[in-house]
């Protein structure tokens, strides 16, 4: 079997799989932020937090309790850094600095998942359990708490009320997101990956059964566990350095396709959440062909680039394997690629630094949409569902006609939220990539110079404001100046955007119902379906383009 045959083959099983729970779970997750009713174990956490789950939340409320809590997240996990040199199962690592601390609490609480360090060489067993794991199951909460909340303001009339947070983190978190991790890391295990709390050993180095005569240090851990909620959360933030390139992480290449279903199933699922409690289901089908069509199409775009690069050597190597684990190949770590940026995972089976210059260009342009394809847990929805906000408007300006949406009414008020939310991150990216290379020292930490250097600053602002957290490889993240500038742009990406989405939430919440007449845009059909593929694409091109021309554009037009 060929390396492209293989790849589509595996494609086609993946989409399969996909379809297999796209009803089942989506239905689940609607019911579980429609019921009235809570577990045992959810009153207990209540009770300890002192909240009220019955009180509904108008949007400003609901947005201080984002905030509240992700603030005491980032204080938690920061000082669970600055005091690892004296806590328990530290492996004998010391407390991590103080910008380095900073980097990662912000980071794993807005579900960035942005690495500047060596995980088995930097964290103990307590700061990534205790600290790492708890956020990528929270943050991720958070995420699908705040698309509901956007959900219900379609959904609901004349109220401002949009449910009440804490009953949607803990529910997200308590009903969904454990008990299919839990699943997924028995599956890891069972396929091979580590799953302990074990010290560091040496281990022999070995080719084809003999001894090379050197030797390597390891340190086990919770890496299943923490594989599990990292890719089903789209969180990202590997155990190791080398992430789901690491045997201990991804074994297989049945592993690696497993890995590929986590960090996509729930964003593709939330679809069909949405359709269902909006009470139209051809709703949810028309907002998951829009995010699949963008996933396959990059995913054809990245198979191609990669699959047919010049020269001798790839094509006798089957395409660019440079850079990419040869157990997975280029058709999987294609898949795994557009992915991961397409969702806000950053989690990585080869280095996208090695892709050739069109191909490390897809990646970056997968998250300079807006990570809404199908994006991450719960923002990849919400950001959709800003974007088919934003192409009703076109649509409406075209047939000189009031715009509507779910039969709300698309007013000024409601562009300017949708308008301010798509701005915040693009002019987040080009600042600070801007800064970074017209500032004499952030230069000095590219590993490359001319198109290529400026691609691996773009990619990790790209990365760090749309909160994805995977990164180009070639640029030294642990200064000062990258750990400080990541940090607020991961902090400024993911908490300004969700302003904007509960404030049009509230906004929709207020409004009565309009009736459906004879004018009213179908947004159910496919027609709309390609408005909106149309108005991503333009709007990202026009945004970005004189970026990604000076950086992959260049460099793959050159090769």
């Amino acid at each position: 079997m060929g390396p492209v045959l293989a790849g589509v083959l595996q494609l086609i099983a993946l989409i399969a799989a996909l379809a297999l729970v796209y009803v089942p779970l989506g239905n689940y997750m609607a019911r579980v932020y429609s019921s009235d009713k809570h577990w045992r174990v959810e009153k207990w956490i209540y009770k300890g937090i002192g909240a009220d789950p019955n009180t509904e939340m108008r949007w400003p409320a609901y947005l201080r309790g984002v905030l509240a809590f992700s603030a005491v997240g980032v204080l938690f996990l920061y000082l669970l850094q600055r005091l690892q040199g004296i806590l328990p199962g530290s492996l004998g690592f010391s407390s991590v600095n103080p910008a380095q601390s900073f980097n990662t609490a912000v980071s794993f609480v807005t579900n960035t998942n942005w690495q500047s360090y060596y995980g088995e060489q930097t964290m103990g067993h307590v700061v990534q359990t205790a600290g790492l794991a708890v956020q990528n199951f929270v943050s991720a909460a958070v995420g699908i708490a705040v698309a509901v909340a956007l959900v219900r303001g379609f959904a609901r009339s004349r109220t401002g009320e949009l449910g009440n947070f804490w009953a949607d983190l803990v529910r997200g978190t308590i009903r969904i997101l454990v008990p299919l991790a839990v699943v997924a890391a028995l599956v890891l295990v069972a396929c091979g990956a580590i799953q302990n709390f074990s010290g560091i050993h040496e281990v022999g180095q070995f080719f084809n059964g003999h001894s090379m005569g050197g030797h390597q240090q390891w340190n086990g851990g919770a890496v299943a566990s923490q594989e599990a909620i990292k890719e089903l959360g789209t969180n990202g933030g590997g155990y190791f350095n080398a992430n789901s390139a690491h045997p201990f992480e991804n074994p297989t290449p049945f592993t690696n396709l497993f890995e590929i279903f986590l960090l996509v199933v729930i964003p593709f699922a939330l679809t069909r959440t949405f359709g269902v409690m909006v009470g139209s289901i051809k709703q949810g089908y028309a907002i998951l062909a829009t995010m699949a069509t963008i996933w396959v199409g990059f995913i054809a775009l990245m198979m191609w680039t990669e699959f047919a690069h010049h020269g001798a050597a790839l094509q006798a190597a089957g395409g660019a394997m440079e850079g990419k684990e040869q157990r997975i190949g280029v058709g999987a770590s294609s898949i795994f690629a557009v992915s991961t940026t397409l969702t806000s995972t950053g989690a990585v089976d080869s280095f996208h630094s090695s892709f050739t210059g069109l191909g490390g260009g897809i990646t970056i342009l997968g998250m300079q949409l807006g990570e809404i394809a199908p994006g991450g847990t719960g923002s990849g929805l919400y950001g959709m569902l800003i974007m088919a906000v934003i192409a009703v408007f076109i649509a409406g300006l075209m047939v000189g006609r009031t715009p509507e949406y779910l039969g709300k009414k698309i007013g000024t008020r409601e562009m300017k939220l949708a308008a301010c939310y798509i701005l915040i991150t693009p002019a987040l990216v080009l600042i600070f990539a801007a800064a970074s290379m017209a500032l004499p020292t952030p230069p000095h930490s590219m590993l490359n110079s001319g198109a290529h250097g400026f691609s691996e600053v773009l990619y990790a602002f790209t990365s760090a404001a749309n909160n994805n957290g995977s990164a180009f490889a070639g640029l030294n993240a642990n200064t000062d100046w990258f750990n400080t500038m990541t940090g607020l742009a991961m902090l400024f990406g993911r908490f300004l955007p969700m302003v904007f989405v509960l404030a049009l939430a509230g906004s929709l919440a207020e409004q009565k119902p309009v009736p459906v007449t004879a004018g009213t845009l179908r947004t159910e059909k496919p027609l709309f379906t390609g408005l909106l593929v149309g108005a991503i694409l333009i709007i990202t091109g026009l945004t970005y383009f004189p970026a990604l021309a000076l950086g992959p554009l260049a460099e793959g037009l050159a090769s």
